[in-house]
């Protein structure tokens, strides 16, 4: 059965008594549960741990906030949050002050396998930082909800000047790593001591298991990430915050459909069947979204429905439906231009996608398969990356 490393911590006694002599921080968020759906703070408060200071991702350490809002600091049962995601990129780390108070941090955060979702940064960054102030960190890994098999690989790794909160550090977009590994990843390649980061690994993996066969209950580790279905279409449907079209917030099923209020979903559905792509079925609909783009407004669009998931090529998918979408509506699609993700001046697709090369061949007309394909498509250093990863992985397990 598996075993996360919130679990696993738990019953490594030598490791818990050296814990408990010490002042400890706590990195979590709502998804830091146990298969019982016992939270973190809960789980150490039993074992006789209690954190002087909590720390919150983007969304919160208690999950509530929306995408790309700033989260404040706040007080849970006298314990001082410390939000790590405020108006400046300088905010995503742990400040000097509060981590003078530790001398270790506990990160337990639920990552779901793409490069875009911020968690697995905030992490490398809250290592970076605890590196610097001498504070050590343990972190309680997590299996990786849709698969950590190189097969499932997707996405060139992003070109240096694109890098960002969304792509801290060059992983292909489904990288099919746990949290640990990406951390380890940068560690190794950072040189930081086995003294100043131990990983409790995660028990009993198949790294080919999605999260259905975890045999728990799938906790949403963000607002608009409820379901695992969500986390399978992720890594392209995350895409959709580049454009003017709606994701699907604002509805019980964020990134599986999308539209707009000029968006012809019959005639994107039908060009999608075209391409005959293994593992999907894209169906027309209807919807009208409560909040965020378009709120209040009949929006026309699609919903992905995944028949296949070891066929299914998320980023493919996605990339090849937002190109067909702007060869129908050409004068009602754009791709958005805004401040994104603590970045101006780079538009927010190219920061997703890595480069400018999607956006681009998109705005020539170039066909939507061939895009596609040469974007998510993975060579021997997406490979090689991932091969790294998992060694360095291992040196700092415990």
């Amino acid at each position: 059965m598996l075993e996360t490393g919130l679990e696993r911590f738990a019953s490594l006694t030598e490791l818990v008594s050296r814990v408990k002599k010490q002042r400890v921080g706590l990195l979590a968020h709502p998804a830091s549960v146990t298969r019982d759906l016992m939270h973190a703070t809960r789980v150490l408060g039993e074992l006789g741990i209690a954190p002087r200071i909590l720390f919150g991702p983007e969304h919160g350490f208690a999950g509530q906030a929306q995408d790309m809002a700033t989260v404040g600091d706040e007080a849970n049962a006298q314990v001082v949050v410390r939000s790590l995601y405020g108006d400046t990129f300088e905010q995503l780390s742990p400040t000097h002050d509060d981590l003078a108070k530790i001398d270790l941090l506990l990160i337990d955060l639920q990552d779901v396998g793409a490069r875009y979702y911020t968690f697995v940064w905030t992490a490398l960054l809250a290592l970076r930082a605890c590196v610097r102030a001498d504070v050590k960190v343990i972190l309680l890994d997590r299996p990786n909800p849709i698969g950590a098999n190189v097969e499932s690989l997707e996405g060139r790794l992003p070109d240096a000047k694109f890098l960002s909160f969304v792509g801290l550090e060059p992983i292909p977009v489904r990288h099919a790593l746990t949290i640990g590994e990406v951390v380890a990843l940068f560690a190794a390649r950072e040189k930081v001591g086995r003294d100043l980061l131990q990983i409790v690994s995660v028990k009993n993996i198949d790294r080919c298991a999605h999260a259905p066969e975890w045999q728990r209950p799938f906790v949403l580790p963000s607002p608009n990430m409820p379901t695992y279905e969500a986390a399978l279409v992720y890594p392209g449907g995350c895409l959709l915050e580049g454009t003017n079209l709606s994701e699907g917030r604002g509805t019980t099923r964020p990134f599986t459909m999308f539209g707009a209020p000029w968006l012809d979903g019959e005639k994107l559905a039908r060009a999608f069947a075209v391409l005959r792509y293994p593992g999907a079925i894209v169906r027309p609909l209807s919807f009208q979204p409560t909040f965020h783009k378009y709120r209040g407004e009949v929006c026309g669009g699609v919903e992905v429905h995944v028949t296949d998931r070891d066929q299914f090529k998320s980023l493919k998918t996605y990339l090849s439906l937002i190109a067909l979408a702007h060869r129908h509506h050409p004068n009602e699609f754009r791709f958005r231009t805004e401040r994104y993700e603590y970045v101006d001046g780079i538009p927010a697709f190219d920061l997703l996608t890595g480069s400018a090369f999607a956006r681009e061949a998109i705005l020539r007309g170039e066909e939507p398969d061939v895009v596609a394909s040469a974007v998510s498509e993975v060579g021997e250093g997406e490979r090689a990356v991932h091969r790294e990863a998992i060694l360095a992985y291992r040196g700092y397990c415990v």
